[in-house]
């Protein structure tokens, strides 16, 4: 046997794929451990499949990478297979000849990456190298392929990513990130031109991109998510099994996300789910707001999918068969879609009660910014006071383009944006301001809802402080970001009383596990008014 094979095969301590570090926030590198979580998972699905047989052990199969980057997903099948084929083909060279030239392929993400995959998985950044633990490529590339590709520009965007000409249309001495995948009007025809035309991929598998900066923001800051296109091209190829991690916004939100997510939600061949929201648990160190997850789909499945929620290393709560499009969003946690089912299918002289989320305002409700006015209204015309950003001044009525009509109105106001970057969101929401008559708004804060008098204005603060209407706020806010969207799952009561959690929750009948369960998630909220406006209390996207 050749003694570079036994070397390549045998087990080395520390791991150089635990110690690299990551090349963006964008472009991250799976943990070897990680990576093996995933083909755990497949390898099940494949032995319920196929009458309890081992994917390991079938010759046949046919594993790509499309985004490989480490080559850590490529180098753990081909370890597996290597094990799993011992019986068909004994010789180890010859076994390792198969699987690197008929079962195992790569596209390269960066030049870079396309080296650090070979070396990975070949044991040389070439092929044909001198150390390579394959014999029998005819070219240095192997079967992990990369070429540079250019974006196509339009008006200053590539028509296929969205990146900005500005940002990225930068000569040829650095990378464009044009990702072979989806630059392309045919990702079958372009897989088939890299790979062969009778190509068909049983297993796609792997961590694609997560965002390009699209050149808004200050100094362009701003990013626009790009997996979803990854995601869509690698289940247009319809392999028969899909295995892929990627952020876990597009549950809820998203930037551009929204017709994606529905598709997904609606796409009944997902097998199982697993979700990470907590910051860090996956991605040491990377700050990817929202978590991420992980998920299988089979293209011959059609029913429910198992989902299950993990913090740390722990399952929490207990795996649900469920099917994804039961609301408009996913809800993450199985045990609050059973609160959410009797929230929901409440009924009031047989009707549904309407949303909160139908009364809150839109984003600048007022038509402001971020103005600041005069710290007194000395001086001016028609003064009305403005609350901002951690600070109050006032503004002519003049300068409000919007909703006029609520300037002389009770109202409350809650932040746009809460939360910190940390781990644990238990508040949820900001602390609720009483806004009086003559009073304002900047884009900071939404209108949660005007009122007729003071009393209903101090009630409807109050019930949204409740442990109830924060949680489910909480189904719909994956990020520090809220919007009117974010309190579609809250029922619009009447305010003409003062609404207590114990009430709300003998109301719709949640049980003591599930108020258990809703305490140990949102922590309470006693007014703490008179501190003056929270302002955005929380890291902005």
């Amino acid at each position: 046997m050749n003694e570079q094979v036994r070397l390549s095969l045998r087990g080395r301590n520390p791991d150089v794929l635990t110690c690299i570090a990551n090349l963006s926030n964008d472009e991250v590198f799976t943990p070897p451990q990680f990576a093996n979580r995933m083909l755990d998972a497949l390898a099940v699905a494949w032995a319920a499949d196929n009458n309890g047989a081992s994917i390991w052990s079938d010759g046949s199969v046919r594993f790509l990478d499309p985004f490989t980057k480490s080559g850590v997903f490529l180098r753990e099948i081909t370890s597996r297979l290597t094990k799993g084929l011992a019986h068909e083909i004994p010789d180890l060279q010859e076994r390792v000849d198969h699987i690197l030239t008929k079962q195992v392929f790569g596209v390269g993400i960066t030049q870079l990456t396309s080296l650090l995959t070979r070396r990975s998985v070949y044991c040389s950044k070439h092929a044909q190298g001198e150390h390579s633990i394959a014999t029998s490529f005819a070219n240095d590339q192997g079967n992990i392929w990369f070429e540079r590709t250019e974006h196509t520009w339009v008006d200053g965007r590539c028509k296929y990513c969205g990146a900005s000409k500005k940002t990225l249309g930068r000569g040829g001495d650095l990378e464009t990130h044009g990702y072979a995948l989806i630059h392309t009007d045919d990702v079958t025809a372009r897989v088939a031109e890299l790979f062969g035309g009778d190509m068909q991929f049983d297993v796609i598998i792997g961590n694609p991109p997560y965002q390009l900066g699209d050149g808004g923001g200050g100094g362009g800051a701003s990013a626009t998510p790009i997996y979803n296109l990854f995601v869509e091209a690698v289940l247009s190829l319809e392999p028969r099994y899909a295995v892929m991690i990627t952020p876990s916004r597009w549950f809820s939100g998203g930037k551009g996300l929204d017709d994606f997510r529905d598709r997904m939600l609606r796409d009944h061949r997902f097998v199982k789910l697993v979700d990470f929201p907590q910051l860090y648990d996956v991605f040491p160190g990377v700050k990817i707001r929202g978590g991420v997850s992980y998920w299988l789909w089979g293209r011959d499945h059609d029913g429910e999918c198992e989902v299950v929620t993990m913090i740390g290393s722990d399952v929490v709560g207990k795996p649900a068969m469920r099917r994804l499009d039961a609301y408009d969003v996913l809800v993450r946690r199985n045990e609050a879609v059973l609160i959410l089912d009797r929230v929901a299918g409440f009924r009031v002289n047989g009707h549904a009660e309407p949303s909160l989320g139908d009364q809150v305002s839109a984003r600048k409700p007022f038509g402001l910014t971020n103005q600041r006015g005069a710290a007194s209204p000395s001086g001016l015309k028609d003064p009305i006071l403005v609350y901002g950003n951690q600070q109050q001044s006032y503004l002519e009525r003049s300068a409000i383009t919007n909703n006029p009509g609520w300037i002389d109105q009770w109202k409350v106001l809650l932040v746009k944006a809460h939360g910190t970057s940390g781990r644990d969101d238990v508040t949820i929401l900001g602390e609720p301001i009483v806004a009086g008559p003559g009073t304002a708004c900047t884009e900071t804060y939404l209108v949660i809802g005007t009122c007729s008098s003071e009393t209903e204005a101090h009630n409807l603060a109050a019930y949204m402080r409740t442990r109830f209407v924060r949680f489910l706020v909480s189904l719909r806010k994956i990020t520090q970001n809220i919007t009117r969207d974010s309190y579609r799952f809250v029922p619009l009561l009447p305010m003409n009383r003062l609404w207590t959690d114990e009430e709300l929750y003998e109301r719709y009948g949640i049980t003591d596990d599930q108020v258990a369960f809703i305490e140990s998630l949102i922590a309470e909220r006693p007014s703490d008014e008179g501190g003056g406006p929270d302002g955005n209390d929380g890291d902005d996207e």
